[in-house]
């Protein structure tokens, strides 16, 4: 093995440098000016939108700058706003910016940096905080600071890229006024100048001018300078009304953080929105004021003076705390929004203004803080009456739209197409000529099972495929009215019925053109549940699409005999039990000579049946017509939406036994459908889901008993044996 002083010179000589080229040792001061991204950012000018402000309004803009040089001048700027958190009776700050002569100077009145040798190092201190890396009054973390500075870096990154940088302070207490120059990029630095002050001259001024070269620039450009004006403007808006602030000799008329956040809001007035300001001060170390945003969250927020202008964790602790209370409102609002947490900061611009204990920042940079909530060293619980506020600002009602607009859109996913052959769909009999230039004459028969399903086939074979098609659904449809949104997107009937139609979410029809059937039959069972389906569809049609209801013929019905009286070759049908029962007691004694029979459901009826329905098809269908936009909608809401539920009771309350549609009607208002048919439907259903005052029992359990009376069940014995043995007694004893 080589030794490894062979191998380094080896390498060196391969490079054409020598071991001393290329591995150096710097100076802090030489590595700053040598890697100075890794101290004040990049130096290479960049491109990116922030506010700025230009002729006494905020704007939002894309803006041309070196962040370093920005940076540099931040730091005495904050440096400078910090004086307030350590002498509470500075009242003034003042920001000249020379464009023409490069020169920047910033001065702050209060307690100024103390005239005195420091004992160890011996130098003035003056020197020491501004002329030497790594001193800083923030080093000890047992001592809680609410300034901005923490890494002893700060003013001396302003002194290192400058040409020159002045150092002016006068000690009231000391009676010393204190001046020092210092030149080349902190390269060189003249003597301090000691001269004598009055007890009464506090205050501390730096003027540096910067080095433009170490940031690829000749002048101090429009848009660094347009930034330069926006922080100071930042510092009228943290520091409040107790601190004049200046800029080039005029004072900036921003007096607190509630009137620095107006300047946001007038920039959007200008942009035609009328936005919200909610504020509070919630104690002497928050400050919040919340608006409104479209779609992206926005924050502009302060730590200590210093411009967080990512965010952080105090931005989080404020903002979670809104959204959190507007989520609550919202889904309560609209069960179906499901609206999440990073949804509603979304719709939420953030103003933060807030002084934390030894802040910490994701870098030397500080446009993110990292500080942990529980080290912040103060609380910011935000009142319910501004929580209220920012509900009733226009938020919830924006986030509501959103919720809106987004469930719709997930629904149109699911539509519907006009077109002749559609695949996926099992059990659907489709019409010949569905979805094509003949679709308006085609009818889509929607059964109530599968046993319906083989009485309409039947039918079919005497009229033909080419208009008619088929579909069985699974049961009850369900109510749309109270579903979710999540239950509309699952609910496979729903999506089936929309697609095999061609419906489209949301879309307003004036004729049946853009279907790919003209019409739609509903064929169940005589029965109250067969009449709760019926109700069901047309629930769903007219939640959906309203106007669909209003097209003449487009929903009709196919009814069928509930029981049949024959004589001979005499066969009376009667589509309701009222009905029979009033021809049976017309007839008296003499009806018993008619052979009677009770069609429980469709499936009773045989095919040779379904022929004939269908060869008389005109004597089976009825057409649901809209008589009135009040009347119409009204009874179908009142059937099914939850919001009439005290009217519902009314409803029912009122019914009068004896009530039944005149099935020799051709033509059904909805609204007596609701009112002569769904009714009964409604009354039988509580009759069998309310127990009884007599015995407590419902009819299904009081059957259940009877039965095992009747059969002397009185050994243990499994469900799915008996079962069978209830519903055949039952049904005959009915019959």
């Amino acid at each position: 093995l080589k030794s490894s002083s062979s191998h380094n010179s080896a390498a060196g000589d391969a490079a054409g440098k020598t071991i001393e080229e290329m591995y150096q040792k710097k100076t802090q001061l030489e590595h700053i000016l040598l890697r100075p991204d890794t101290y004040v950012g990049s130096v290479q000018n960049h491109t990116q939108t922030l506010w700025v402000y230009e002729d006494g309004a905020m704007v939002n803009r894309p803006v041309s700058y070196v962040p370093g040089l920005y940076k540099i001048f931040d730091e005495i700027l904050v440096n400078a706003a910090d004086n307030k958190q350590r002498d509470p009776s500075m009242d003034s700050l003042k920001v000249d910016i020379d464009v023409e002569g490069c020169c920047i100077s910033i001065y702050n009145n209060g307690d100024g940096v103390p005239v005195e040798i420091h004992q160890e190092e011996g130098v003035y201190v003056p020197e020491l905080i501004f002329g030497h890396l790594l001193t800083s009054s923030n080093y000890d973390d047992n001592e809680r600071k609410t300034t901005g500075g923490r890494n002893g870096y700060g003013a001396k990154l302003a002194n290192i890229f400058s040409t020159e940088f002045v150092i002016e302070t006068a000690d009231g207490h000391r009676l010393k006024r204190y001046r020092q120059v210092f030149s080349e990029n902190m390269g060189k630095k003249s003597e301090p100048e000691i001269k004598k002050c009055k007890q009464s001259e506090n205050w501390t001024r730096v003027t540096f001018k910067p080095d433009l070269a170490k940031f690829n620039m000749t002048e101090l450009e429009a848009d660094v300078v347009a930034l330069m004006r926006k922080r100071v403007v930042d510092m009228a808006g943290t520091l409040g009304k107790t601190v004049k602030v200046e800029l080039n000799g005029e004072k900036v008329a921003v007096k607190s953080f509630s009137d620095y956040v107006q300047l946001y809001i007038n920039s959007a007035s200008k942009e035609g929105i009328d936005l919200p300001r909610i504020y509070q001060k919630i104690n002497d170390r928050w400050e919040v004021c919340v608006s409104l945003s479209e779609g992206q969250f926005q924050q502009v927020s302060f730590v200590n003076g210093i411009a967080t202008i990512r965010g952080g964790t105090h931005v989080d602790y404020v903002a979670n705390q809104v959204a959190s209370h507007v989520m609550g409102v919202v889904n309560k609002k609209n069960k179906q929004a499901n609206m999440k947490l990073h949804t509603v900061k979304g719709y939420l611009w953030v103003f933060v203004n807030a002084l934390i204990d030894n802040p910490a920042f994701d870098s030397q940079t500080k446009e993110t803080l990292t500080t942990r909530q529980a080290s912040f060293g103060s609380t910011c619980e935000l009142s319910d009456e501004f929580l209220k506020k920012v509900s009733s600002s226009g938020v919830v009602t924006n986030l509501l739209s959103w919720a809106e607009f987004k469930l719709s859109k997930e629904l149109k996913k699911t539509d519907g197409t006009k077109k002749t052959s559609i695949v996926g769909i099992p059990k659907l009999e489709d019409a010949n000529d569905a979805g094509g230039k003949n679709s308006d004459k085609c009818t889509l028969i929607l059964t109530e099972g599968d046993s319906a399903k083989a009485l309409a086939m039947a039918g079919i074979g005497v009229v033909g495929r080419d208009h008619y098609g088929v579909f069985p659904l699974r049961g009850k449809l369900l109510n749309v009215r109270e579903a979710s949104h999540k239950q509309l997107m699952e609910n496979a009937e729903i999506q089936n019925i929309k697609k095999i139609l061609g419906l489209q979410h949301e879309k307003k029809y004036d004729s049946t053109k853009g279907l790919r059937y003209g019409h739609l039959m509903i064929m169940t069972d005589q029965d109250h549940d067969g009449s709760h389906i019926k109700g069901l569809l047309i629930n769903f049609i007219h939640k959906e699409w309203p106007s669909l209801l209003k097209v003449p013929s487009f929903l009709v019905e196919f009814i069928t005999p509930i029981i049949k009286a024959t004589k001979g070759k005499s066969v009376k049908p009667f589509y309701s039990m009222p009905d029979y029962e009033a021809w049976k007691e017309d007839l008296g004694a003499s009806a018993s000579s008619w052979t009677i029979k009770y069609y429980k459901g469709l499936g009773t009826s045989t095919a040779e049946e379904g022929r004939d329905y269908f060869e008389h098809i005109a004597l089976h269908k009825k057409d649901f017509v809209w008589a009135d936009d009040k009347e119409d909608g009204e009874a179908i809401e009142l059937a099914f939406s939850k919001k009439k539920i005290s009217e519902r009771k009314d409803w029912l309350t009122n019914y009068q036994p004896g009530t039944c549609l005149d099935q020799r009607e051709k033509r059904i208002k909805y609204s007596d459908f609701i009112n002569k048919e769904l009714i009964l439907f409604s009354m039988a259903d509580l009759e069998r889901s309310i127990p009884s005052m007599v015995d407590g029992f419902k009819p299904g359990q009081r059957k259940i008993l009877f039965c095992s009376f009747k059969k002397n069940l009185v050994k243990e014995s499994k469900v799915c044996q008996r079962a069978f043995e209830f519903v055949y007694w039952n049904y005959h004893a009915y019959s």
